[in-house]
This record gives structure tokens, C-alpha cells and sequence, in this order.
């Protein structure tokens, strides 16, 4: 029987605020390998920001007091990375730049 994995805090900004890894999804990647990608919360002062529809394999970076990035992960594997606001928990995929 497998448990699912417990929250645990990864980073905690100079404002205070904590980013958690959440909910958590058995994933397989293409190789066969499995992995667990977890879900993000923001916390401060008890409240509690679900980072909506972003799942990860690695710890996010903080940026600033206000954006962190975050590598969203699709079958154990790193795909895109998102900025997040910490104030809203919304996430926004970062646009590559293009050299002409």
C-alpha cells in the first residue's frame, strides 16, 4: 500500500511567503520509469493559494518577493516553465525568445 507523499515546505521567501508541495500524481515517462509530480500551494499568514493546474517534479525558484518560476512536468518529464505570482497563485508560461 502506498501512502501519498506529505506536504512539505520547499522555499519561504524574505516576505514570509512558504511554497508547499501539495497534491501529489503517479506518473510514468516514456522510458517506463515512474515518478510522483507534485501539485504547489502558496502560504501566508494562513492563507492558503493553490497553484491551479501546474504540476512538478523539481522545486520551484524563487525570483523575487512576488514571482517564482516553476517547471511544469508532464509523464516525468520537465516541460515548460511557468512564473507565478505569489500574491494570486496564477501561472503564466514564460515565453522563449526568439533570435532572428
Amino acid at each position: 500500500m502506498h501512502l501519498p507523499p506529505i506536504d512539505s515546505l520547499v522555499l519561504t521567501s524574505t516576505a514570509g511567503v512558504e511554497i508547499w508541495f501539495t497534491l501529489a500524481r503517479a506518473a510514468t515517462g516514456a522510458d517506463g520509469r515512474p515518478c510522483v509530480e507534485r501539485g504547489l500551494e502558496i502560504r501566508q499568514d494562513g492563507a492558503r493559494r493553490p497553484v491551479p493546474l501546474l504540476y512538478t517534479g523539481s522545486p520551484p525558484v524563487l525570483l523575487n518577493d512576488s514571482t517564482m518560476r516553476a517547471m511544469l512536468w508532464t509523464h516525468c518529464s520537465p516541460g515548460d516553465p511557468y512564473r507565478v505570482n505569489l500574491r494570486s497563485g496564477h501561472p503564466v508560461r514564460e515565453r522563449s525568445e526568439v533570435t532572428p
